[in-house]
């Protein structure tokens, strides 16, 4: 698959919720006098591999906002249980109206500096015909990122196809004490950019939830234990995603 072919055609969306527990209102959020969801729609904007962005939300604030900066945006359900089936949802209005895409990329829209450069990495994962699900993984340098379990690790194969998405230490270094376990093996931790095959994300939003989904609250173990192939590439980028109010103070003299 050459992505300089104007045959392959990529849309990024990007779900984008009002009401959140912990940051409400956290799409229109400022920085530096920048809301969030329109760093976040620049930078994926900037994205050569990209035909067309996204905003997908279920709030009328923020579906004028983006319009008034002159984004595109589409009014989605708003029971929906995750972005997957919002990104579902935009999909199958975008087919009706004529509008075909082959690979549909999420982008979150609590990450406004993601780098166009991880958008293409986890597209071109899709030169392997069997990629059907891509995502990104980072190497993990703090050993207490071992044992956070808001920190999701990823085990792979060598051809770099997930094997397993786990909030806890995994692999198990048996025979060494934990605090020696990153000094002996390559950990990696799980970044949140998701790319799927539009007509693998249709059967996607038909599934069930899955026992060690369940158990982790990890959406992708639903992709596995369903038999999809998600294949990683590594990058060096250090994402920063904002869940709080607090988190959006560290951003304060970021431009």
């Amino acid at each position: 698959m050459a992505f300089s072919d104007n045959q392959i055609r990529v849309v990024g969306i990007i779900p984008a919720r009002y009401a959140s527990t912990r940051f409400p209102g956290k799409p229109l959020a400022l920085i530096s006098g920048i809301s969030m969801i329109q760093r976040v729609y620049n930078q994926a904007s900037t994205c050569k591999d990209i035909h067309s962005v996204i905003v997908a939300t279920d709030d009328q604030r923020i579906a004028d906002h983006v319009a008034g900066f002159g984004g595109r945006v589409m009014m989605t359900d708003v029971n929906h249980r995750s972005g997957t089936d919002r990104l579902g949802e935009v999909l199958g209005r975008l087919k009706t109206s004529g509008e075909h895409f082959d690979i549909a990329v999420n982008i979150q829209g609590d990450e406004p500096f993601i780098q166009p450069e991880q958008i293409s990495r986890v597209i071109r994962l899709f030169s392997n015909p069997e990629t059907e699900i891509a995502t990104l993984i980072k190497q993990i340098d703090a050993a207490a990122d071992l044992d956070n379990p808001n920190v999701v690790k990823v085990v792979t194969d060598a051809s770099g196809r997930a094997m397993l998405f786990s909030r806890a230490a995994v692999p198990h270094f048996r025979g060494l004490s934990q605090d020696a376990w990153i000094n002996n093996y390559r950990y990696f931790k799980h970044i949140g950019i998701y790319a799927y095959r539009t007509s693998v994300l249709e059967k996607l939003v038909q599934l069930e939830p899955a026992p060690p989904e369940l158990a982790e609250s990890l959406e992708q173990l639903r992709w596995l234990w369903n038999g999809y192939r998600i294949y990683t590439d590594v990058t060096e980028y250090e994402t920063i995603g904002v869940d709080t109010p607090e988190d959006l103070l560290k951003l304060t003299n970021i431009s």
